[in-house]
Order: structure tokens, then sequence, then C-alpha cells
């Protein structure tokens, strides 16, 4: 099992929906959390909107701050916008994830934001599958 940490700037938007989509995709052959380097209060409610079409629920989900242990626990930390902000933890695998920040943006905007991150997903998941067969 792989243990994979999302990390975007807030943990309100790329990283909450990033952390869902591998849940989902994964089936619990991995497990997925996500982290902010300066979270914000709630998960974006455009997000939300759109998480809500692929029948997932964040509404509950509260952003999480990144700390040196939750890096620790990671095999694989995907970066989304926190540049130098990231700890890096030898021996980790980094993966940064070019992705706008959807805070303030059009619910279509979200969309393709969100479909990006499932594609990456997947890709993700087939190299994890590939490197623990």
């Amino acid at each position: 099992m792989a243990k994979v940490l999302f990390v975007c700037l807030h943990n309100a938007g790329r990283s909450q929906m990033s952390q869902a989509l591998f849940e989902r995709a994964a089936g619990g052959v991995h497990e997925a959390r996500s982290a902010g380097t300066t979270p914000a209060d709630r998960v974006h409610e455009n997000v939300i909107a759109v998480m809500r079409e692929e029948d997932i629920d964040l509404s509950d989900r509260k952003p999480q701050l990144l700390t040196a242990e939750l890096a620790s626990w990671a095999d694989v930390v995907i970066t989304m916008g926190c540049g130098d902000e990231c700890p890096v933890i030898p021996g980790k695998r980094y993966v940064d994830w070019d992705l706008p920040d959807p805070s303030g943006l059009p619910l279509a905007q979200v969309r393709e934001i969100r479909d990006d991150i499932s594609a990456r997903v997947g890709v993700l998941l087939e190299s994890l599958d590939r490197n623990s067969s």
C-alpha cells in the first residue's frame, strides 16, 4: 500500500479534490491525505459544488496544516503550487502538478481542474500499481 500526500497552499481546493478522487479511484488499495502550508478555514464552495457532481461530498472536510510528521508519513508527495513552502524530506518521491488555484473561479473552470486532477490520479495509480507488483 502506497501512502500519498497531496499538498497545496490552503488545502481548500486542489489537494482536497485530489485526495477525494484518489481515494475513490484507489478503492482502499492505497491511502491518501492532504494538507496545506497555510490552511484556509474551509473548503472552497465552488470545489464542494463540482465534487458533488461526482457524488463526492467535501462539505465536512476541514483544511489541515502540513506538518513534518505528515510529510514523513507519505511515500509520495504531490505538490500543487506551494513552491518553496513545501518541506522536502529526503527519500520521498515528489511530483509537482502545475494546476491553477480554483479559489474564486467559475464552476466551468473548476470542473476543468477537477477533470485534470482525475486524469492525473489515474496515471499516478498506474505508476503506483506497477511499482508494487
